[in-house]
Order: C-alpha cells, then sequence, then structure tokens
C-alpha cells in the first residue's frame, strides 16, 4: 500500500490491522522484485540497442534521403539551366527572323507605296490624257493597249503584295505570339529554378521551418516529367516551325518583289517603245501634212493669182466688146446703099461673137479656178485641222506623258 493510502487509512477510525505475511513469502516477494527487476533492465538494454540501431538507421536514411533529394534537386536545375539555354538560343532566333521580316514587310510596304504613288498614278494619268486627244487621232492604238496591259499589270502587282502584305503581318504576329510565350516559359523556369536553389540552400537547421498540418495535398503536381520534357520540347519545335516558315516567307517576298519589278520594267520599256513609235510616226505625218500644206498654200496663192488675171482678162475683153459693139452701132447710120454687109461688117459681127465666146470660156474658167480655190482653201483648212490634231497628240504624248513616265521608278525593293 502506498504512502497516501497509509495516510488515508490512518485517519478512517474504526479500520482493520494490516494483514501478516510469513517469511517465505517475503523472500518470495523479494525474489520477485529481484528477477522483475532484473528481466526490466534486460528489456531496457534491449530497447536501449533497439532505439540506437533504429535511430542510427533512421538517421541514415533520412540523411541517405536528404542527399538524393538534393542531387535531384540539382540534376533539376541543370536540366532548366540547360532547357532555358535552349530557348534562349531559340529566342534569339526568333527575335532575328522577327527583326528580319518586319523589314521585309516594310519593302513590301514601301513597294506597295512607291506603285501606288507612282507608276499607278502615273499610268491613270496618261491614260486620261490621252482621252484628250481629238479627231482621228483619238483611236485605239498600240500605246493604248500597252498603257491598259501596264494598268492590268499593275493591279496584278498591288493585289499579290497586299496579300503577301497580309501573310507578312499574320507571320509577324506568330513570331511575336511565340516570343512571348518562349518568354512565359523562361520566367516559368526562372521561378522555378529560384525556388528550386533555395530549397537546396535550405538546412534541416535553417530557421523559418514549419510544419503542414493541413489537409490538401502538399504534393500538388499534375503535370509529370514526361509532359513536362514535351511541353518544353514542343515549345521549341513550334518556335523552329515558325522561324522556318518566316524564312520561306522571307524568300517568297524576295522572290515576288523582283519578279513584280522586272515585270513592272519590262512592260514600261514596251510602253516606252510604243509611245516612241507613235510619237515617230506622229511626227512623220505631221511633216508631210505641213509639206502638203506648204504646197496648198502656194498653190492657193497662185490660183488666187490666177482669178485675179483671169478677172483682169475678162474685164479687158468688156472694152473690146463695147469697141466692137460701138463700131457697129456708128455703122448702123450709113445710109442708102452703103449700109450693106460688107467685109467690114463681117469682120466686127465676127469679132463681138468670139469677144462673146472668148469671155464666155474665160468666166467658165473662172468659175472652175473659183471652185478650186475654194477646194484649195477648205483642203488647207482641212491640212491645218489635222496639224493641229498632229500637234495636240503630239503635246500629250511627247511632252505631257513621257515627261510624267520619265519619274517611274521601277527599282528592286
Amino acid at each position: 500500500m502506498s504512502l497516501v493510502g497509509l495516510k488515508s487509512a490512518s485517519i478512517v477510525p474504526g479500520s482493520n490491522p494490516p494483514s501478516r505475511y510469513s517469511l517465505e513469502e517475503w523472500h518470495l516477494s523479494n525474489r520477485t522484485s529481484v528477477r522483475c527487476c532484473l528481466t526490466q533492465q534486460t528489456i531496457a538494454d534491449q530497447v536501449l540497442a533497439e532505439c540506437g540501431r533504429v535511430k542510427d538507421l533512421t538517421e541514415e536514411v533520412v540523411r541517405t534521403n536528404k542527399q538524393e533529394t538534393n542531387h535531384k534537386i540539382e540534376e533539376k536545375i541543370k536540366d532548366i539551366d540547360f532547357l532555358r539555354g535552349e530557348i534562349r538560343r531559340q529566342r534569339k532566333e526568333v527575335v532575328l527572323e522577327l527583326d528580319n521580316l518586319t523589314t521585309f514587310y516594310e519593302r513590301i510596304y514601301d513597294a506597295l507605296n512607291n506603285i501606288k504613288a507612282g507608276p499607278e498614278m502615273v499610268n491613270n494619268k496618261c491614260l486620261m490624257l490621252r482621252e484628250a486627244r481629238i479627231g482621228i487621232d483619238l483611236c485605239r492604238d498600240d500605246v493604248e493597249r500597252e498603257l491598259l496591259k501596264e494598268h492590268h499589270i499593275i493591279e496584278q502587282v498591288v493585289a499579290l503584295l497586299t496579300r503577301t502584305a497580309e501573310q507578312a503581318q499574320e507571320q509577324i504576329r506568330r513570331l511575336r505570339s511565340t516570343t512571348y510565350l518562349m518568354d512565359r516559359d523562361l520566367e516559368a523556369k526562372e521561378n522555378a529554378k529560384k525556388i528550386d536553389e533555395h530549397n537546396l540552400s535550405l538546412r534541416e537547421t535553417s530557421m523559418n521551418l514549419s510544419m503542414y498540418h493541413g489537409y490538401s495535398q502538399l504534393d500538388c503536381s499534375n503535370i509529370t516529367k514526361e509532359e513536362w520534357d514535351v511541353f518544353t520540347e514542343k515549345s521549341i519545335e513550334d518556335a523552329s516551325k515558325e522561324i522556318n516558315s518566316a524564312r520561306q516567307l522571307r524568300s517568297y517576298v524576295d522572290t515576288i518583289l523582283n519578279q513584280a519589278s522586272k515585270d513592272l520594267l519590262a512592260q514600261y520599256n514596251l510602253v516606252q517603245a510604243a509611245f516612241v513609235r507613235r510619237i515617230s510616226e506622229t511626227k512623220d505625218v505631221k511633216t508631210k501634212l505641213e509639206i502638203q500644206h506648204a504646197e496648198i498654200v502656194r498653190q492657193s496663192n497662185e490660183m488666187v493669182m490666177n482669178i485675179t488675171e483671169l478677172e483682169k482678162s475678162i474685164s479687158n475683153k468688156e472694152g473690146f466688146m463695147a469697141l466692137a459693139h460701138t463700131r457697129l452701132g456708128n455703122r448702123a447710120q450709113r445710109g442708102g446703099a452703103e449700109l450693106c454687109r460688107d467685109l467690114v461688117e463681117t469682120q466686127l459681127v465676127d469679132e463681138a461673137r468670139q469677144i462673146r465666146i472668148n469671155t464666155s470660156i474665160l468666166q467658165q474658167t473662172l468659175a472652175e479656178a473659183q471652185a478650186t480655190l475654194r477646194y484649195l482653201l477648205k483642203t488647207q483648212i482641212q491640212l491645218e485641222t489635222d496639224i493641229n490634231i498632229k500637234n495636240n497628240t503630239l503635246q500629250i504624248d511627247e511632252v505631257d506623258c513621257m515627261s510624267m513616265r520619265e519619274t517611274m521608278d521601277y527599282h528592286f525593293y
């Protein structure tokens, strides 16, 4: 009975006296206590030995696990560094290709502006100016056919460059999107690397360590290592595809710009040659017309002089006619037998008749000369009109159109 029990029992009035044990029981109790003590000591030694073994074992396992974890973290950091290096290298190529493609897009944009502000405007003005031709010169000649063909080629080139500019703009957008995604990936990997480096620097004796007592799993990862590798590889592969697409597009842009310049320049030369031929033909015709005009003017002047001579001649015949008539009138005053048809009478009558015939012939000739003069003057006016038409055509083709077309520039953009 414990001391507390004895104290409690002593204060209880009327309790029974303690039991009496025999000496054998006393020896047995002592031997039992000794054996129990030895047994407990043996068990304690075994527990102490087991505790030391378990402690050493767990200490070794914990340290081994920690070393393995540190090794895995170091490997992960190396993997992240390697992948970040690959992404950075690929990103540099993407940025370089983006700059190159942007330059090519600017080339397309400059080409479009140059064509619209230069060749297309000049072509339209030439077509409009040539509508101001007048008369027979307002015809569908080789120059107009070549100008219309040039207009069609310019429209095709503008449409092609516009579509190509849209493709380049879309590819630039895709490259920028790729750069953005790679930057996001680099940022995520940088954060992951910082976290792992911080974890690697932590020790079991570090400050600010904490135990988690929540119910959610600390292992919240939902992406496997294989998926992580595939994600990064796919990012690099997608970037490589976009780079290849951009390079192919740049090659295509360079090809169409060169081909467009060659086509436009070839058609420009055809138009210029047509203009030169047409101007030469117009000048030749104008020269011939001017020669004919000079000849018509000369003949008109001669005809005017001839008409003047004819009128003068007819006027002179009137005097001779009056003389003959006067003589006949005077001879009509003869009397008696003297009023006979003698040779003088006959000669005077024949003279008057011949004068009338000659005057009639001269008047008919004068009418023909006057009609011829009218036709000559009409021809002269028509020639002057034709010459003015040719001058107007030469002004349009040689001065206006050719001077404007000298400003057309088909350099390689």
